[in-house]
Order: structure tokens, then sequence, then C-alpha cells
């Protein structure tokens, strides 16, 4: 199994995405059964919302399965219309977020062009740029100690030769949000150096996939910044991941750029109609967002009992800090082996030492708190840092230096 999803089959083949391995693979791969297998590695939801229970049983949809579901997804698109407090022609929906990246991908992006990512984010924005043929201006965040923040300027400096400037807000895997004001500002300093320079303005994409668990979002912005595109799910606080629903929100104008690449029919006729519900009732949203809320100090503080120390986080999940990557490797491969799936992040990675892990339910969670008493004692110890003496074997004292 890969241990991250970014992938490169061969120099001359473009980057692309290393799923997952499935429930049966880590069965096989380990020798548990399937109903042993919990997966904390994907962000997503214990179990679906009540609701949807309800609607498949009614078995009354948009059109009959037998049909093709409306070229306009016309319920669907008024329902994220109103949820998101804009007007119909500034919502483009796709086949899950992922598909609306890949659109705007298309929209924005020219082969040879630039786009710029802060690094560490979610995998998809490089692959897409380097599936068009296009530059990646990668630009480091901000220190742990700074909460992994964007660096504003070196963005907007990187963004004067771009085409696409990615964010992901809250970002993953992270886990935290950008401080307040930072995208209006790059946004504001984006435009003023375009103007300046008199070249169009790069589009800004704001990945917002948990963004209903912060409850804030870019898109009252869109008013003032053409070129801001917001980006929506079903898949992460309305628990719907399988149903394969997103959105694209933005002034009309700049939707028109996307809407020329939304192929016909991605989304399903039964996903349209359970998300519009679910956007026209968000109390299993809430409650689920509450589940989040409430488990997730409980989860930090007994991982962080056992020395796996988790950054502070605003999402559905943890990213841990085990100091090495040999130690998340070897947590990793032990918690596997208990059935209990990990995102790890491949050697290399800015985040090679950390593992991420979702805020599932209680008894899921406890599951994890369990594994990580029994496994935190065999793993290689945390290194000294330098300058601190530590006792060799024999007990005599060393210092611990740095190259």
């Amino acid at each position: 199994m890969s241990p991250s999803p970014f992938a490169v089959a061969s120099p001359t083949d473009p980057a692309s995405y290393s799923w997952e391995a499935t429930d049966e693979s880590v069965a096989a791969r380990f020798g548990i059964p399937v109903s042993e297998v919990l997966r904390f590695d994907l962000n997503t939801s214990p179990a679906p919302p009540p609701m949807v229970a309800g609607i498949l049983a009614a078995n009354r949809f948009e059109t009959p399965l037998s049909e093709y579901p409306p070229g306009d997804y016309r319920h669907l698109v008024q329902a994220a219309a109103t949820r998101y407090g804009v007007a119909a022609d500034e919502i483009v929906p796709g086949a899950g977020a992922d598909e609306i990246l890949d659109l705007c991908t298309k929209a924005f992006l020219p082969a040879g062009e630039a786009a710029v990512i802060s690094i560490p984010t979610y995998a998809m924005y490089r692959i897409h740029a380097e599936q068009r043929g296009a530059r990646v201006i990668a630009i480091a965040r901000r220190s742990k100690a700074e909460g992994w923040a964007m660096d504003v300027e070196r963005v907007r400096a990187a963004a004067r030769e771009a085409s696409l400037v990615w964010v992901c807000n809250p970002n993953n895997p992270t886990g935290q949000p950008e401080p307040d004001g930072a995208i209006e500002a790059l946004l504001e300093g984006i435009v003023a150096d375009a103007r300046a320079a008199g070249r169009d303005e790069p589009a800004v994409v704001v990945d917002e996939a948990y963004s209903e668990f912060v409850n804030e979002s870019v898109i009252p912005l869109r008013t003032r910044f053409p070129n801001l595109v917001a980006v929506r799910t079903a898949s992460k606080a309305y628990a719907m991941a399988g149903l394969r629903v997103g959105f694209a929100v933005a002034a009309p104008e700049t939707l028109a750029r996307i809407a020329l690449y939304r192929p016909p029919g991605s989304i399903g006729t039964i996903s349209a109609t359970v998300v519009a519900r679910a956007l026209a009732d968000t109390t299993d949203m809430e409650a689920n967002v509450a589940r989040v809320v409430a488990e997730r100090p409980r989860l930090s503080a007994a991982l962080a009992a056992v020395g796996w120390d988790p950054q502070p986080s605003v999402t559905n999940f943890l990213l841990l800090d085990l100091a090495t990557a040999e130690r998340s490797e070897a947590a990793a491969l032990a918690l596997m082996r208990r059935g209990l799936v990990p995102r790890t992040f491949g050697h290399g990675h800015p985040l090679a030492h950390c593992l991420r892990v979702t805020v599932r339910d209680a008894a899921g969670n406890d599951r994890l708190i369990d594994a990580g008493s029994e496994i935190a004692p065999t793993l290689p110890p945390v290194p000294a840092p330098a300058g601190v003496s530590v006792p060799d074997s024999a007990g005599a004292a060393t210092t611990s230096e740095t190259a």
C-alpha cells in the first residue's frame, strides 16, 4: 500500500493519485477480518445521515432511475444557492469537490502556465496542475508554531506570474484555518498587483471542504473579487462522501468559464435528490458537526497522553506529530495490524513524521485510543533535542547534537 496518495509511475507519466487501499486489501495484508477494518484515513463520517434511508425507501427521485438526471440540476442548484446565500447562476454542481477542482484547472490553467500551492496541502492541486502541463510554484507554509499558516506575502509574490492560486481553508492535512483576514488580504494584493502590471488577475480557488466545521466562508467576498471561486462539498460535514456532490460558487461571469467543461450527467439522480434535501434541512449535518466538536477534544487529549502530539484542529481530523518518520511509519503499521488505517505521508513529504486520523464516533475513537496506548511504548524513542544530555545504554550521560 502506498504511504502517500501522490505517486508518479515513471518520469514520463503524469502525476496521479494513488488510491487508498481498500478494506479488503488491508484485511488481506494483515490477516484480519474485513469487519475489523476501521478507516481513520479518509476524513469521512461513521454513518450517513438518518434522512438518507427514508429517501431511498420512498424510491421517489427527481427523475426515474431509467432516465438521465436533468441537465441543469435545477433543484440541486437552487438548494445549494439557498444554503450558501447566492443566486442560482452563481452555482455550478459537480461530482464531488474533486470534479470541481478539475473543472477549475481546465478553466483557468492553460498548459505552460503556473499554479501557486501552499504546501503541505491537499495533493490533488499539484496533480491537476501537472496533468494539465502547467508549472507548480510551491510555497512553504509557515512553521508549526504558526499553525502552518499560508505565507501571504510569498504567495502574493508568486501569483504575479501565475494563472491560478490554490487555497485550502481550513487546510488539509494540518486541520487549521487561515488567520482572520489572510485570504482577503491575499485577494486584495493579487488584484492590486495585476492592475499595476496591466495583466489579468489569476483565479483564486478556495477549497472549503471543511468550512461547515468553522461556519466561515469566503463566499461573501465573491462580489468584490470576481476572480474568486469557493469550492464546497457534501462529503465531509454532510456525511455523504459516497454520493459525490460538490459545488463551485463564484460570480456568474467566472462560473461561465467553469461550466464550459462540466460533463453531462456526472451527478447521479439519487445523489442529486438526496443532497438537495440535505441542503434544505441541515438538521443531520448540524448533529454530525456537533458530534465531531464533542469527540475531537476527547480524542486529542487521549492521544496526547500517549505522546502522539495532536495539533490544534477545527476539522473532523487530527494531525499527530510523532517526531520522526521512523516513529510515524512504525505506528502506522502497528495500527493497521489492528485494523485501524491512518493517513500516512511518504518519505520526503514535509509531514513524513506525522499521521492524520479522522475523528470518528466514540466507539471507533476508543479503539484508536486503546491501540495508541498499546503501541506507544513499542515505538523508537523520540530523539532528544540538541544539547540535551541523555543516558546511554550504560547509564552514562551523553549529549545529543545535530549536524
